[in-house]
């Protein structure tokens, strides 16, 4: 018995000192993608302050030459000609700058959604613990929540499910009571899988997984 005892506190031990260290390498992987987004935020900066730079030199270097040409009237007409040759090369420099502009945000965008996909993969696991999920349902056609309003999703009397987001086209609409739920929504639900389970039928006319759910009053 003791044996028993012992050997089941090692066990304890080793899962609990295996989650430290996953705890501790998430949060150091976390940190390090934090840290590389401020220094393209600080870089995306410096290049939006570059092409400022750009456009008010050129500026006023054709201010100049606009006024010296107004002032002295033997003033070479080749101005107009070196004008377009500093605009010209003005240009292609905002350009560069543009380019590169765009190469760190897709690199921001990146790293941002590594994040979130770290973060919900840290959210299916807790919940998994708990016997929860998340679902994401596009609602089709001919369902039962087409055209109903989300206070008539079936429900147990104690239930732990809800309507944690609803996508409509480009917009994220509030999951409120009287929103009523249209072909094409995409609804996000999160509770108790077997709740789940139950309300995937209502949004997508699939036939449940367990015996049906009865409404709440």
């Amino acid at each position: 018995m003791r044996f028993e005892l012992l050997g089941r506190v090692h066990q304890e031990l080793s899962l609990t000192g295996h989650a430290l260290y996953e705890t501790i390498l998430s949060i150091s992987e976390l940190v390090n993608r934090k840290v590389q987004v401020i220094r393209l935020h600080w870089k995306a900066s410096i290049l939006l302050q570059q092409i400022d730079d750009v456009a008010a030199r050129v500026g006023q270097q054709i201010v100049a030459r606009v006024s010296d040409r107004l002032l002295y009237q033997n003033y070479p007409d080749s101005v107009v000609g070196a004008i377009d040759q500093m605009l010209a090369d003005t240009t292609s420099r905002v350009q560069e700058l543009k380019h590169s502009l765009i190469g760190v945000d897709a690199q921001i965008r990146e790293l941002k959604i590594e994040t979130v996909h770290q973060d919900l993969l840290s959210l299916q696991r807790d919940l998994a613990l708990r016997s929860g999920g998340m679902e994401r349902l596009t609602i089709v056609r001919g369902a039962a929540a087409a055209g109903q309003p989300l206070s008539a999703l079936p429900l147990y009397s104690s239930s732990s499910a809800y309507v944690a987001a609803v996508f409509r086209g480009p917009f994220l609409l509030a999951p409120t009571n009287d929103l009523l739920f249209r072909p094409g929504d995409i609804v996000v639900l999160i509770g108790a899988q077997a709740e789940l389970d139950q309300l995937v039928s209502w949004f997508t006319g699939q036939r449940p997984l367990t015996p049906s759910l009865t409404r709440s009053a």
